[in-house]
């Protein structure tokens, strides 16, 4: 029977992973398997877009993580040791194991982080269903138990689990990398499995996709702790064993274990989860007037086209009459309505309301969405689309794909202010900010690969400043020029660029988009995991991800112009 990964480190684990999404699948293929699960440290960052490159590889893919176990509970953050936490692989099986890992690693972030995201038993007793748990590695409770010679207590641990996720969803994890410890974890697992009936897994923590990747993988976590290679391979990575086995290997590595290695394909089996990228889910406005979104737009619309005729803001022409407004009104708010983007208008205008009521700069507005009437009209822009003949279409029209994105200015300085406003209003778990992650760059992984290598600054600081400062240059761009006869000339610098280029553009750390906000009708665990950051609560995927995922982003941009302008006029007045 085929072998399966069921435990596998990308990219998304951060300065720790090595695989690169776009590779593991086919690296999975190559070997005639036809599943592979992502199972990132404490996170699920790359979960959707391993999902697409394993259906276009004609590969399944097991949406999972390896989560952090805090001893006893979640809020408890005195202990600094490595008993701080313990690993617990978590896979799903389908839609409901998705939004229970959803959740538990959300909390992890928002109420049990502690150097690391951590979950606890009260999450995994609670939100266990449609999940199938492997007890990890070394750093799992059970081997470490084990290797502490408490027995009983590893069993106490397992028994407690299996209940806890129920017959058939609970696995003991083997793993042989040739580590000291493992072998006598193995033997313990094979006389629990006998004393418990507990099934037995094979697993290769895979870390990287190829034995030659190891050295690499060992820089990368040099950048993680700000080390060097020359101080020793990083601690447990011991070995070049941690990456992506073929089904021959595995088989043989586990040999003497029944039914570990067939185990996987079994797992694999039970896990069919499948993102959906053809629904959206737009967050409630509910008017205290009692009306339907749908009438209330249209009468804030109906007020202010009548106080704005009255100021003369709007005057009328031979060229733009009357008619054509209040036909152009009544084709919007059709528009809208049939797409269903009556609350988005809503809750644009009100934040937009609110801030101005507050005298927070707000921008007259720009984009697309300048282009809407009925958005000059409620007083989400400045702009009156048909004195100066901009098309509603560009902003919302049915064959539009993408969901329609107001770009609002804010002073830079209370920008938060409106943000804080919203949150308030709709509620903290219903409004998050959108993840963007900071990447290995050409300079900068070079810079970060020097110093792992122990090399010297100054010769480290003249091959990143051959490097061209260009937004977007790679190494390869580079290579064509001054940096291509570094390269040639000297040993040192090819052994640079060489494991940069291996590393470039691999995901550094998380932060916050600088502008996206999203808000969502139920709260944003339910459709996407969150992490905390910079902060502020963040989606765990990214902006482009966020949209196909059906939620709407609502832009609140910091412009310092607005700032600048309105520090101006008051020191002028």
């Amino acid at each position: 029977m085929p072998f399966v990964h069921l435990h596998l480190h990308s990219e998304y684990s951060l300065l720790d992973g090595a695989c690169r999404i776009s590779e593991i699948p086919k690296v999975a293929a190559a070997m005639g398997h036809s599943a592979v699960a992502i199972t990132d440290h404490g996170a699920m960052f790359g979960a959707v877009d391993f999902y697409k490159a394993c259906k276009k590889e004609g590969v399944k893919p097991i949406i999972g993580c390896e989560v952090y176990v805090a001893p006893a509970s979640r809020f408890d953050k005195n202990r600094i040791d490595e008993s701080a936490r313990y690993h617990l692989v978590l896979l799903c099986k389908n839609e409901t194991g998705y939004k229970n890992l959803c959740y538990m690693v959300s909390k992890g972030y928002t109420e049990g982080f502690y150097t690391k995201p951590r979950v606890d038993m009260e999450l995994l007793r609670t939100h266990s269903e449609g999940l199938v748990c492997l007890s990890a590695c070394l750093a799992g409770f059970i081997p470490k138990m084990i290797l502490s010679g408490d027995f009983e207590r590893a069993k106490s641990y397992a028994l407690e689990l299996n209940k806890i996720f129920g017959e058939g969803n609970f696995y003991l994890e083997l793993q042989d990398h040739g580590m000291q410890g493992q072998r006598e974890v193995c033997e313990a697992l094979l006389s629990l499995h006998g004393e418990t009936g507990i099934p037995l897994v094979a697993t290769n923590d895979v870390h990287y996709l190829r034995r030659a990747d190891s050295d690499t993988q060992a820089v990368l976590m040099c950048i993680q702790t700000n080390s060097k290679v020359s101080d020793g391979r990083p601690f447990g990575f011991e070995t070049d064993e941690f990456y992506y086995k073929s089904t021959a290997e595995m088989e043989r590595i586990f040999a003497a274990y029944p039914d570990a290695c067939a185990n996987t394909q079994k797992i694999a089996d039970m896990c069919a989860f499948d993102f959906e990228f053809d629904k959206l889910y737009l967050p409630r406005f509910v008017p205290e007037t009692g009306e339907t979104p749908e009438a209330y737009l249209a009468r804030l619309a109906s007020e202010g086209f009548e106080r704005k005729k009255a100021s003369g803001e709007i005057a009328f022409t031979e060229k733009h009459s009357e008619e054509e407004y209040r036909e152009r009104i009544d084709y919007e708010l059709s528009v809208i309505a049939k797409m269903g983007y009556s609350e988005y208008y809503l809750i644009v205008q009100d934040f937009i309301a609110a801030a101005k009521e507050r005298g927070i700069p707000t921008g007259p507005g720009r984009g697309s969405g300048a282009g809407s009437l009925v958005a000059y009209l409620v007083g989400i822009t400045d702009v009156d689309s048909i004195k100066h003949d901009l098309m509603f279409e560009r902003f919302l029209n049915p064959e539009r794909v993408s969901m329609p994105d107001f770009d609002t200015d804010f002073c830079y300085d209370r920008r938060g202010e409106v943000i804080d406003y919203v949150a308030e209003k709709y509620g903290a778990e219903h409004v998050c900010g959108i993840a963007t992650f900071g990447t290995l760059s050409a300079k900068a992984v070079v810079r970060d690969v020097g110093r792992a290598l122990g090399m010297n600054y100054a010769d480290v600081d003249a091959v990143a400043k051959a490097i061209p400062g260009d937004i977007g240059v790679t190494l390869e761009d580079a290579l064509r020029g001054r940096l291509g006869e570094m390269y040639e000339s000297s040993a040192d610098v090819k052994k640079l660029i060489d494991i940069s280029k291996q590393l470039e553009g691999m995901p550094r750390h998380v932060s916050a988009h600088a502008a996206g906000i999203v808000i969502t009708d139920r709260p944003v665990h339910e459709y996407v995991p969150v992490a905390f950051s910079t902060d502020m609560t963040l989606t765990q995927f990214t902006m482009d991800t966020v949209a196909e995922l059906g939620l709407l982003k609502f832009d609140f941009l910091g412009l310092r112009y607005l700032t600048i302008i309105s520090d101006t006029e008051k020191q002028i007045r």
